[in-house]
This record gives C-alpha cells, structure tokens and sequence, in this order.
C-alpha cells in the first residue's frame, strides 16, 4: 500500500530541499527522495552543490588560500614562517567534514519541519486519480502518491567526447575534489567557474595548472573590462590560459594524461599533465525518472520543458533548478524551489532572473548582477559607466589585497542601475548589496548617497556610484 502526499520533492539539492522546507511550511504533507549516499553508504542530501559543488570547493578554496598567505604574503605582516607543508589529506579531510554537517543539517532541517525523507532514487511510475505514483529505489524501497511532483533533479558533469571520466586521471568536478596529492602537472579544459576555481586550489599548492579553453575571449559571459583584469591577475599568479584552441585526441597513460591541441593560430601542440579536469559544462539529469513513461516532456538537451512558472506539460508536475532553462546555479534553484512551493499554496511566488547575482570563488573573487556593458551596447541601451579600484580603499590596502575595481552601468536618461560587476576582495559578499538595489530599481545616485561604513571595502561600491556622476571622492 502506498503513502500518499500532498507533495513530493524528487532530488534534495538546493532546489528540492528547499521547496520541500517551504511546501511542509504552508501546511502540506511533503516526501523528499534523494539518492546521494556518503561513504559509510547513508544519506548525502543537498545534491551536486553540497556534495561536489560549491560547498567542497569553497572549503578547498579557503584551505588553498590560506596556505598561499602564510607562504607568500605573511612576511609582509612581520610574520615569519618556517617548515611549511601541506597535508593534502588532512585538508581534503576537513572539505569532507564540511560537507557532512551540511548533509547532517538538511536532514535535521527536514525531521524540524516534518518532511517524510526517503533514501534511494525517485521516479515516475503512472499517473493515479488525482496525481502520481512514485517508486523509489534504494534504502527506503517504496511506493509513493502525491498529488503534486516536483522534480529538481539537477546536473551531471558534461564529458568531453572521446574522453569519459574515470575519477582518477581525467576528471569531472567529483574526481577533482578528492585529488590525495598534489599534482605536478594539471590540465583543464574549460575556464568556466569550476576550472578556474579548481585549478586555483591546486595551483596555490604548487601545481603547474595549464588551462585549455576553446572561446576566443577569456569569461566570455562576463563584463570585458572586469575579466581582462581577472586574467591579468590570474596570469601573474601563475596560471598558464590558453583561449581559442581547438582540443584533438586525449590519451591515458599509467604516467598520466596527453592532450593534442591546437592554437589560436593553428600551431599544433601537446601537453602532458598528471591529471585532467574536464569543465566544459553540465547536462540536465533526467536519466532514470521514467519522464518518457508519464508524457513528461523533454527538450533537446534533456531538460524538463516548463512555462515561467516552472509547470511542465503535466498537471501537477513542477520541476525547479538545474534541470530546467536558466543559469545553473544553487540560489536560483533556491528561489524556484520557494516559489513553487507557494504557487501549490495558490501564493504568487517570483523569481526575477535579471538581478539573479554570479560569483567565482577565485582570488581575486569575481561577482555581478544585471547586464554587460557589451550586453548594453548590444541592445542599444544608452548608459552611463562608473568605476573605482579597490587600489584606492584603505580596507583592502590594510587588508593587503587591493587588486581589481567595482563597475556600475546606469541607465543614461534615468540613472537606475542597469549592472554591477566586481572583481576583487570580497566580491562574492559586496554583489548583495548591488543585488538588493537592483530588485528595487534603485538608481547609481541612490547608491551614491547612503552612507557606508569607513573603512570597509564596501565604500567602492559607493564610489564606483559616484564615478557614474563623475565624482569620486577618494580616487
């Protein structure tokens, strides 16, 4: 016999758990399913972002970083350090243990707000009268009915053809944050979010990072001006960027990995890495959900075909996050997942993807919201531009980190803030503030009169408001 629900949430990662939070919330009987299983075989809710995304990255990244300072920058603070290693284990050790209280505390998080969790993989069985049976397979082997489905069963890593991922020499965001030792040499091909933040971690332990990326421009999707100043300090860090190359035949070896490729200028060339990370993008998951069995209809690319309202073709049948359209990132799922929910509820839920904020966690941190100013020029929109470098804030000289700048673009007739892009100490933390700004509709001279706190890094968002007006104060 099997359970009924009033909604049931398949896959836990940001998208899922969150609406399942939400959905328990305004009074509904909720079921999560998710698969992911730790190493000791239990729960791993939070899915790629908790698991193998952004919550391990980061700890590595803070780990990295904090041994790059105490070998390179810490004398400058009177600081003297001698015999300095690195425990790639212990580290790596630290990363799972992170990961674990973040599982440990969506399911905490689900036992407070009632929500049925149950282990194993959710699909689709048959339509019933008035909603779905789902089948779940795994630890908790089950029969469910609900009479609403949301589906927010996230990516994979896209593999690069002709090279699948085996975890230990060519690999996938997975294989990448479970490196035991330092390699000599490491490879990646793509220089989007993940591969420049893994090749970061580990070119700080001293790796020799070589990164292949087949667009001509570095961050094409980011404001110009922003990521040519990235480069030039990602360059001077010592990581290797080739852009405009065309990647041949990749073989392994019981040594390692070699990777034909060819030039921006057509010179053929070959490199030979310890190990190679594969970022060349991620795929809808939709490989075992029976979408086929019910009618659910799928795009090209296997993701789940919905309206703005995140509906598919079914009634009641939702689907949130990765495997739909839009960016893939863990907070817009978030917010798809809370306004699904209330749309059950009959509420008017709303996710505005123009001032949906991105970040890369490298050092120096990368962050925006709203439009390019290629993007403005693009569509004909007439702006104004502002910008201030971090150089002249006393925060980040104290701080020892003064490399990048705040940008704004403003509409030129109404001064409303069109874009913020930063890169810089911080940027991940000052994009909110932009954010928060942008959904009001606030304009550059609304920004450029709030008082900010001295000295804080925040200031150069101010300033880089009133360069808008052409009136900088500190610079």
């Amino acid at each position: 016999m099997s359970k009924n629900f009033d909604v049931i949430v398949i896959g836990a990662g940001p998208g899922g758990y969150i609406a399942a939070i939400r959905a328990a919330q305004l009074g509904f009987q909720v079921a999560c399913i998710d698969e992911w299983k730790n190493d000791t075989g239990g729960p791993a809710p939070g899915g790629t972002c908790t698991n193998v995304g952004c919550i391990p990255s980061k700890a590595l990244l803070q780990s990295s970083e904090h041994f790059e300072q105490a070998g390179h920058h810490f004398a400058d603070h009177g600081i003297g350090v001698s015999g300095l290693s690195i425990d790639v284990s212990k580290m790596v050790a630290r990363k799972d243990s992170v990961v674990k209280q973040n599982n440990d505390g969506i399911l905490y998080l689900f036992k407070k707000n009632k929500v049925s969790f149950f282990h194993g993989r959710g699909s689709f069985v048959k339509a019933v009268d008035g909603g779905y049976e789902i089948r779940v397979e795994g630890q908790s082997a089950e029969v469910l009915t609900g009479r609403q489905i949301v589906v927010a069963t996230g990516s994979n890593a896209r593999a690069l053809p002709g090279a699948p991922f085996d975890e230990d020499k060519v690999l996938s965001n997975d294989g990448a944050l479970r490196i035991g030792a330092v390699p000599k040499k490491l490879g990646l091909i793509g220089s989007g979010v993940i591969g420049l933040e893994m090749g970061s971690v580990w070119r700080r332990l001293g790796a020799d990072v070589t990164i292949l990326e087949g667009l001509p421009t570095f961050l094409g999707s980011v404001d110009q001006q922003i990521a040519k100043e990235a480069h030039k300090a990602f360059t001077k860090q010592g990581l290797n960027i080739e852009l405009g190359v065309t990647v041949g035949d990749v073989k392994i070896s019981k040594k390692g990995v070699t990777i034909a490729w060819t030039d921006a200028k057509g010179a053929a060339q070959k490199l030979e890495v310890d190990k190679l990370i594969v970022s060349i993008g991620r795929v809808p998951n939709t490989t075992g959900l029976n979408a086929e069995g019910v009618g659910l209809q799928l795009d090209e690319r296997g993701a789940i075909l919905v309206n703005e309202e995140c509906k598919t073709n079914l009634p009641g049948v939702w689907a949130v996050g990765d495997v739909v359209r839009g960016p893939m990132l863990a907070h817009k799922a978030e917010e798809e997942g809370v306004a699904v929910a209330e749309r059950i509820a009959g509420q008017h839920g709303h996710v505005n993807f123009n001032t949906i904020p991105w970040v890369i966690y490298t050092s120096p941190e990368i962050a925006w919201v709203g439009r390019t100013e290629q993007q403005l020029k693009a569509d004909g929109v007439a702006y104004k531009a502002g910008t201030f470098p971090f150089l002249a804030n006393g925060r980040a000289r104290a701080l020892g980190d003064t490399t990048g700048m705040v940008k704004f673009l403003a509409d030129a007739t109404t001064d409303e803030i069109l874009g913020v892009h930063i890169v810089g100490p911080m940027a991940s933390e000052l994009i909110a503030e932009a954010v928060v700004a942008m959904e009001f509709r606030a304009s550059a001279e609304d920004i450029a009169r709030i008082c900010h706190a001295h000295p804080s890094l925040s200031e150069a968002t101010k300033e880089a408001a009133l360069a808008v007006d052409k009136r900088t104060l500190n610079f």
